[in-house]
């Protein structure tokens, strides 16, 4: 495994010697307990719970009472995810048969299939951040020569995926309620009867909370919480891999620890959202060991200079995500549709004198 330190700009850089010892510092942190994953189940759970009963008890009062509570539930079922994501990594418990039973029940209230998702996400943490294996699990992203090779429906297909609305409210829903329901072509056995286990498991949770709420109403509250859910999740997922100063590399010179400490951010929350997004901005961290349980995140942080050595990503400057679309291989860095136009025009330029260097040869060579 290569150890140079990075090159570019993240903050003070790790050094080959730090870098060389990583194994030895996650080791201390990724031990779950009992107590702690038990605690985070009561206080994610029981209010989640208690926001769908408090629907229930103010629908015949007022929708405006209803909808703040959906969108609340919707915050916490973010944190049910994380738990769920935790689970598919065997960091929740130690037991796996416990991350099993808990990630399924998770993944019935998440949408998503727990033995399929597992699989898929083990390719990201295997991949991320490698330009020669993108594709699964991740954000689609093209380099600008890529950009500048594609055909026009591909070009206007990518710059379309790519605008806000498409990526944070349609991809998002159109992901969880209808992707989630399929398993993917290469998936093996196991995974796929998993998948219509889920799916058996999510409509029986909906005929119950139909019957309940009555079937036009849970479908409002439901979709609010998904929303909700899933585009708070997608942005999660978007800026921690897409920011400023990321980490991409073919995959000759990609680096495990290289891609897990600058090609995932720590994205430094306020403690609220921090709280509801289960510590998943110290995405760095779990990047470079994933069976670090999520509450025990924030105390790795802390007490590793290693990790305190990578550039926080503020609230603030994620927003600047919004402007990157392509991978500038030269430059080494995301840019936006503006610098493919002026790679366009410098290509354009280069032909255009390569094809008058060569008419002024020809005559003379005749």
């Amino acid at each position: 495994m290569r150890m140079e330190p990075s090159e570019t700009s993240h903050g003070e850089v790790p050094t080959a010697p730090e870098l060389e010892e990583w194994k030895d510092v996650v080791r201390k942190y990724q031990d779950p307990t009992v107590s702690g994953s038990v605690w985070q189940l009561t206080n994610t759970l029981v209010p989640y719970v208690a926001l769908w009963v408090f629907m229930y008890l103010l629908l015949g009062i007022s929708w405006w009472l209803v909808v703040p509570l959906a969108v609340l539930a919707g915050a916490f079922l973010v944190r049910i995810f994380v738990i769920f994501h935790d689970c598919t990594h065997g960091s929740f418990f130690k037991s796996r048969r416990a991350n099993e039973v808990v990630g399924f029940i998770a993944g019935v209230l998440t949408f998503t299939p727990y033995h399929h998702w597992k699989w898929e996400h083990s390719i990201h943490h295997a991949s991320a951040g490698n330009l020669d294996r993108r594709g699964m699990g991740d954000v689609w992203t093209l380099t600008v020569h890529e950009y500048l090779e594609a055909s026009r429906w591909k070009r206007f297909s990518y710059r379309l995926s790519r605008s806000p609305v498409i990526l944070f409210v349609v991809a998002p829903l159109t992901l969880f309620l209808i992707l989630h329901r399929l398993p993917a072509r290469d998936a093996k056995e196991r995974e796929r009867c998993w998948v219509h286990v889920t799916n058996l498991g999510i409509v029986m949770l909906a005929c119950l909370l139909a019957w309940t709420f009555g079937i036009k109403a849970y479908l409002i509250i439901q979709f609010i919480v998904l929303l909700v859910a899933s585009t708070a999740g997608v942005w999660l997922f978007y800026v921690q891999h897409q920011f400023e100063d990321v980490y991409w590399e073919r995959h000759p010179e990609w680096d495990f620890a290289e891609a897990a400490l600058h090609g995932s951010s720590f994205y430094k929350l306020p403690k609220i959202l921090q709280w509801f997004s289960g510590n998943i901005g110290f995405h760095h961290i779990h990047h470079l060991s994933p069976r670090i349980p999520n509450y025990r995140l924030e105390k790795a942080h802390k007490a590793e200079p290693l990790f305190q050595a990578v550039k926080p990503l503020t609230l603030g400057r994620s927003m600047k995500s919004l402007t990157f679309r392509l991978w500038d291989e030269t430059r080494k860095k995301l840019v936006g549709f503006k610098a493919a136009k002026a790679a366009r025009r410098q290509l354009d330029q280069s032909r255009s004198g390569k094809s008058e260097a060569s008419s002024k040869e020809r005559p003379h060579q005749e």
